[in-house]
């Protein structure tokens, strides 16, 4: 995903304004229509976490936890789904490189082999099926930090 913006922003906009961009809703929140707030905490060791408005109060679930912290060029996260056992995970590894005026964004999520044939986070699909489900996935959320980038560039030109 190219995000017109150099590499060191575009790793503040994934890591600082993560729920800025993140799109909202079941397909992408553990909040899914109820409030929420997802926020990376920096460094190896930190963690993905989303925190939902429940009427008991806020409670926080965990998503994932920082193993690679490079900014502005990498970054790679465990990813656990609130639907995995103890011990299951993924990863997802992020890179930031510089093409021009922009930057170029990738990211793979990997490990979905180790989960057991049938795992709710494949959402019935296997193989192929699932791989193209989960690429349109990151896809759509990719966008949202393209749009908010842009965003965020085209506030700045403007006068104040």
């Amino acid at each position: 995903m190219s995000v017109r913006v150099p590499p060191d922003e575009a790793f503040a906009i994934f890591t600082q304004e993560t729920d800025l961009w993140w799109r909202t809703g079941p397909r992408y929140r553990i909040a899914g229509r109820r409030r929420g707030r997802l926020a990376f905490e920096p460094g190896p060791g930190g963690r993905l976490f989303e925190t939902v408005e429940l009427p008991a109060g806020p409670r926080a679930f965990e998503v994932g936890t920082i193993l690679v912290w490079e900014p502005p060029h990498r970054l790679a996260f465990e990813w656990r789904g609130v639907n995995f056992r103890p011990g299951e995970s993924t990863r997802v590894d992020v890179t930031f490189r510089s093409a021009g005026d922009a930057t170029l964004v990738t990211l793979r999520h990997a490990g979905f082999a180790s989960l057991r044939e049938g795992h709710p986070v494949r959402h019935g699909l296997e193989g192929a099926a699932f791989s193209r489900w989960i690429g349109l996935w990151w896809g759509e959320l990719l966008s949202g930090l393209r749009e908010h980038a842009a965003r965020r560039a085209a506030d700045a030109l403007r006068p104040t």
